[in-house]
């Protein structure tokens, strides 16, 4: 049987050449003007926190992912019910730790958000350990599996009816019914191990990637594809990155050695340990890039691999002038990636900076709104929702 071609890779989006543009909401306390050097003025507060959500917001990005960490930082359901009634058009990516909260309770809490944004909600899939746990990756991810089959009992049936080896329950699934009916939120996910990717296949709708060489990317979506096809499902891709924009690429980088001036490796390495999921396979794949990179930290043409000195997770950051970085986020759009997760320090400046210089050069849309998932709304059938 052949190999898939990454070229024939189906996509749902009803607009292929349209992409979801993204931010990020450092709830984890990763604002900075140096890395790994501490400045107050960063830090992760609700006033700060909430004032970068808010400038993604009027600035037209599509989402913002909130994500979970238990060391440093802000609860995530807590920060995203509060700002949800500030923003204004963004969509929130909230990171859910299965296991963290009973899944019925955890299907109301995300019926209740999703009411309140008007179906701007979608949920990033986590399984690192839950704080202070042991326990390994396969039984994490049944124990994530449950969660999702449970969830989507409750969205899509009158009737929770699930035994498990982690649950066991008869509900009433009417209580807990989300504002999207189409299948209920998005389900962002990101995991390396073969237990991960079936999950990914078999549930969760937008398969999200942190940085890679272009060939490694395309490896790893026709191996996701390939996946889906087996459950009869096709999945979208996303992409986490770092970005670093300037108005030439001498200034890029230039900035991107600025970022990593100060910081010392006893530092980064503190920061990059303390995640819960400093010991994943993905992180470890993001450490083998740095390994493998140029004596400036380059592991492909503008992909720089420096930032993952403090960084746990996404390690890479896109560095290069307005045209570059435009030029290779087509690259990676006709690849099959329909969504972009970015960021950059400080994330204030950063966003404004992206959205001023490279977003009038991509065509955007909403992911929920192509595939038509947010009810009372116009199917993308022809052109994407522009934001």
């Amino acid at each position: 049987m052949p190999e898939p071609n990454i070229n024939s890779i189906s996509i749902r989006s009803a607009h292929s050449e349209a992409a979801e543009v993204a931010w990020f909401a450092p709830l984890c306390d990763e604002d900075c003007e140096y890395l790994g050097v501490k400045d107050d003025r960063f830090s992760s507060t609700w006033e700060h926190t909430s004032d970068i959500l808010l400038t993604a917001d009027r600035l037209g990005y599509q989402n913002i992912l909130c994500p979970s960490s238990y060391q440093v930082g802000q609860d995530t359901w807590t920060f995203a019910s509060a700002v949800a009634s500030l923003r204004k058009q963004i969509s929130l990516l909230t990171a859910v730790r299965c296991g963290e909260i009973h899944p019925p309770m955890l299907a109301r809490a995300i019926a209740t958000l999703d009411f309140i944004l008007q179906g701007r909600l979608n949920i990033n899939i986590i399984s690192s350990p839950l704080p202070g746990e042991q326990t390994d990756s396969a039984t994490r991810y049944r124990r994530s599996r449950e969660v999702i089959e449970i969830l989507k009992q409750a969205w899509t049936q009158e009737q929770i009816s699930y035994r498990g080896e982690f649950y066991s329950m008869e509900l009433d699934a009417a209580p807990v019914k989300p504002f999207q009916q189409n299948g209920g939120p998005l389900l962002y996910f990101g995991g390396y191990s073969p237990d991960a990717l079936e999950l990914c296949a078999q549930h969760c709708d937008v398969y999200l990637m942190w940085p890679e060489t272009e060939e490694n990317l395309a490896v790893m979506m026709t191996d996701m594809s390939t996946r889906a096809a087996r459950f009869g499902r096709k999945v979208d891709f996303g992409l986490r990155v770092h970005v670093i924009v300037r108005e030439t690429e001498r200034e890029a980088k230039a900035y991107a050695q600025h970022l990593v001036s100060r910081l010392e490796d006893r530092a980064g390495t503190a920061i990059r340990n303390r995640a819960l999921d400093a010991r994943s396979l993905g992180v470890a794949r993001q450490a083998q890039m740095r390994e493998v990179a140029d004596d400036e930290g380059f592991v492909e043409p503008l992909l720089w691999t420096g930032i993952g000195r403090a960084r746990s997770g996404c390690g890479a950051a896109l560095v290069g002038d307005p045209d570059q970085i435009a030029e290779k986020l087509h690259r990676y759009i006709q690849m099959g990636v329909r969504a972009f997760i970015l960021s950059g320090d400080p994330h204030t400046a950063e966003c404004e900076l992206f959205a001023r210089s490279v977003v009038p050069r991509l065509n955007t849309g909403r992911l929920a709104s192509l595939q038509n998932r947010i009810p009372n709304r116009k199917a993308a059938t022809g052109t994407a929702e522009t934001e």
